[in-house]
């Protein structure tokens, strides 16, 4: 189960390098809450599939180096990883990121799993 959890998260993450928002929602649940800033959690179709095609507009390329984690209990998973992100920003600015992610994630009826809380910047509370 916890390699699963950590395949929904790395297909959502292709998902998203590629561009294809479509795909990247389908791995949220429909009252999923999203952080695309630190500490600016937002919900909503609308606004998480804004906040999606701006991360894909530079071109993401998302790294997890140092590896996973993921705890379940029942239908609920927490999986937490360090990331890094290098893009370029639509005026060719090279940007790059790295934070640790920290998602919830709730299995379904048809056993695949889908994310209901996703933090990206989980160590903003430590730095």
């Amino acid at each position: 189960m916890q390699q699963n959890v950590i395949d929904t998260v790395s297909a959502m993450t292709a998902a998203l390098e590629r561009g294809d928002i479509d795909t990247v929602m389908s791995f949220y649940t429909d009252d999923a809450i999203v952080a695309f800033e630190p500490g600016a959690p937002v919900r909503g179709e609308e606004q998480l599939r804004a906040g999606f095609a701006a991360f894909a507009a530079v071109k993401p390329d998302f790294r997890y180096d140092n590896g996973h984690e993921v705890m379940l209990t029942g239908d609920i998973a927490v999986h937490i990883a360090p990331w890094t992100m290098s893009g370029t920003a639509p005026d060719g600015t090279r940007i790059t990121q790295s934070g640790l992610s920290v998602a919830t994630l709730r299995h379904q009826a048809d056993d695949s799993w889908k994310i209901m809380l996703d933090n990206p910047f989980g160590a903003r509370l430590i730095a």
